[in-house]
């Protein structure tokens, strides 16, 4: 999820705040849907400017919150360690418009985050795999491929593309992240079975390499067309088994970013 805190403005080549969304405003979320750990993803609004994030991360707690920031590559090692204490535990990368550090970043910063044994969030437009691939097999790190591959427009879960995402998985420092089917599914919901079918085929091949986010507060889509949160965590449930759900909702997200294995589904 995000967040967009009172007293921080949006920065230079991100967009605008349209609204706020405090962790107040999560906590609401939080409880509706029964969940008890949350990561906090740097917004393109920020850029650079992770202070937002940072506060952020002190309100809800080191026991039960991650922060995945936005790292350069001439952030301060001193200053990474600094947000490491403070629960960051990944860099973000978005291929994008809006995007604070591209693919073209990721060789440079990756050498700044090994050591504290961070990983990359990496978003772009799917269509466009063959462009990054040589840069992901390089990666000694670990790395999410964000919101379900991206594809826009969706593409057959046969599609070669796919093939490509399911070796890296098998590589085993790759993840697959289940987000926001509704800002690139052309039928919809509440099945969004287009998006589904490349969702459904990575879930059956590597369960154990999938996390979910709920991308809230869905700023990707206008007010109009926010989506259900809840109908978006049922999503999942129709994509993959209980056995599944579990690992995807809180054995994976344990290990990537160091919670409490033992904490049970809600």
């Amino acid at each position: 999820m995000h967040v967009y805190l009172p007293g921080y403005e949006s920065q230079p080549g991100g967009p605008t705040i349209s609204e706020l969304a405090t962790v107040e405003d999560y906590y609401q979320i939080q409880k509706w849907l029964s969940l008890e750990r949350v990561v906090v993803v740097q917004p393109n609004a920020y850029q650079c400017d992770n202070s937002a994030l940072l506060v952020a991360l002190g309100q809800l707690g080191l026991n039960k919150a991650r922060g995945v920031a936005v790292v350069t590559p001439e952030t301060p090692q001193a200053e990474l360690e600094a947000w490491h204490s403070e629960g960051v535990r990944g860099a973000r990368i978005m291929d994008l418009p809006g995007g604070a550090q591209s693919c073209a970043d990721m060789a440079l910063i990756e050498p700044r985050i090994r050591e504290l044994g961070w990983h990359m969030m990496v978003q772009f437009n799917g269509h466009h795999l063959n462009d990054h691939l040589t840069s992901l097999k390089h990666l000694k790190t670990d790395f999410i491929i964000d919101h379900i591959g991206k594809f826009m427009d969706p593409v057959p879960s046969d599609d070669v593309r796919v093939d490509e995402i399911l070796r890296l998985l098998d590589r085993g420092n790759a993840w697959f992240k289940i987000c926001a089917p509704y800002e690139t599914s052309l039928v919809g919901g509440p099945d969004y079975s287009d998006v589904g079918a490349v969702a459904r085929r990575v879930i059956e091949h590597a369960p154990e390499r999938v996390i979910w986010g709920s991308n809230w507060p869905h700023v990707g889509v206008p007010r109009s067309q926010y989506p259900n949160d809840a109908m978006q965590l049922d999503v999942l449930r129709q994509w993959a088994t209980q056995s599944e759900c579990k690992k995807i909702l809180v054995d994976n997200p344990a290990r990537l970013y160091g919670f409490d294995v033992n904490l049970a589904l809600t």
